[in-house]
Formats: structure tokens, C-alpha cells, sequence
């Protein structure tokens, strides 16, 4: 069972768009940082799945997942995840120099700009547009994803409930996210793999 697992994996792998070199997810992962003001998941969604194409919405959310849980900014995670997959250490070190080197120079030059007008009326009001706008494109990504969750394992009626948890515990309860994540994720994890293990025996049977 699980032979054809990896061997249905490694088909659907191939049989998608991909980046074709370790330059093209270095200038890829390049455009996508400079695009990444504030609404950086959107931005993500967007080039990665509907773009791009190299990962499905459930991929994504999946992926997404993963680098939500490990230490460090997601989209980093995500570029290494990304870069490993299609081209191994290199690939990921590719990825991950996109991301980063471009947007440091700029942060570095802005910081350097911005210093002598933080106070000003103008920058104050450029920041919370800014803000604002950032806030809509992830509410708009975040809808955009909850397409996927009908394919999800666990069935929708539980999606629903652990995200309705969560946004509560995190938007109104204000509990730590590392607690919500090892609370809830925990739960949602072991659920998920009783949920597949409950249907192998059915996708194994002739």
C-alpha cells in the first residue's frame, strides 16, 4: 500500500508544471518576495497554485500547514519545502536566496529612508492603508482555501468546527498560538490519521 502511495505521488509530481531549474525558483521565489507587502499569503496562493500551478489548493493548504507549525517565517518554510521537493538541498538554498535577497536590500534602504518621516502624518496614514489592505487579501485567501477542505479527510463538518475553535481561541480568547497549535493541531492530526487509516483497507480492497 504504501509502494503505491509513493508511486501515485511521484506521478502526480511529474505530471504537473514544475519549476524548470534551480534559476527558475530563484527568479520565481524572487518576484513573489517583491510582491509580498503585508498580504504575503495571498501573494503566496495566488503565484504558487493559481500561477505558477506547481501546487493544488489542497497541496498548498497542506504545505501551508506544515510551515505554520515549524519555527521560523511560513513563507520561508514554504520556499524551502518547495525548492527540497523539485530539486533537493540546492534547490532549497535556491528558494530560499530568492526570498530573501532582494527584500533585504529593500528593507535595508527603506529603514535608512523612513527613518527622518516615521512621525509624519503621511507615513502614519500610508502604514494603516497598508494595513488595511493586508488584512482584506488574507481574508480573501483565506475564503479562496475553504474550497479545499471538501476534500479534506476529516470531512467538512469537522474542518469547520477545529477552524471555528481556533479562530475563537486565537481572535477572541487570545490564547497563545503555540497552544492552540499543539492543542488543536494535536487533535486535528490524530484525527486526520485514524480518518486515513479508517479508509486503506476500502481503497485497498479490489
Amino acid at each position: 500500500m504504501t509502494r503505491v502511495t509513493q508511486d501515485t505521488q511521484t506521478t502526480r509530481l511529474h505530471s504537473r508544471k514544475q519549476p524548470q531549474s534551480k534559476t527558475d525558483l530563484f527568479v520565481s521565489f524572487s518576484k513573489l518576495a517583491l510582491q509580498g507587502f503585508g498580504g504575503v499569503l495571498a501573494i503566496v496562493q495566488r503565484e504558487l497554485v493559481e500561477n505558477k500551478q506547481w501546487l493544488t489548493q489542497e497541496e498548498f493548504l497542506e504545505d501551508w500547514a506544515v510551515a505554520q507549525i515549524l519555527p521560523g517565517p511560513n513563507v520561508v518554510n514554504l520556499s524551502l519545502m518547495i525548492g527540497d521537493r523539485y530539486f533537493g538541498f540546492r534547490g532549497a538554498l535556491a528558494a530560499l536566496a530568492g526570498m530573501l535577497i532582494f527584500p533585504l536590500v529593500i528593507v535595508l534602504v527603506l529603514a535608512a529612508l523612513f527613518g527622518g518621516v516615521a512621525d509624519t502624518p503621511a507615513a502614519q496614514g500610508a502604514l494603516q492603508g497598508m494595513g488595511a489592505v493586508a488584512a482584506g487579501l488574507i481574508a480573501a485567501t483565506g475564503i479562496k482555501l475553504v474550497g479545499a477542505l471538501k476534500h479534506n479527510a476529516m470531512g467538512l463538518t469537522v474542518c469547520w468546527a477545529l477552524a471555528v475553535l481556533s479562530f475563537v481561541a486565537i481572535g477572541l480568547l487570545r490564547w497563545p498560538l503555540v497552544w492552540v497549535l499543539l492543542g488543536a493541531g494535536g487533535v486535528a492530526c490524530l484525527w486526520a490519521y485514524r480518518c486515513l487509516e479508517t479508509k486503506r483497507p476500502t481503497e485497498a480492497a479490489p
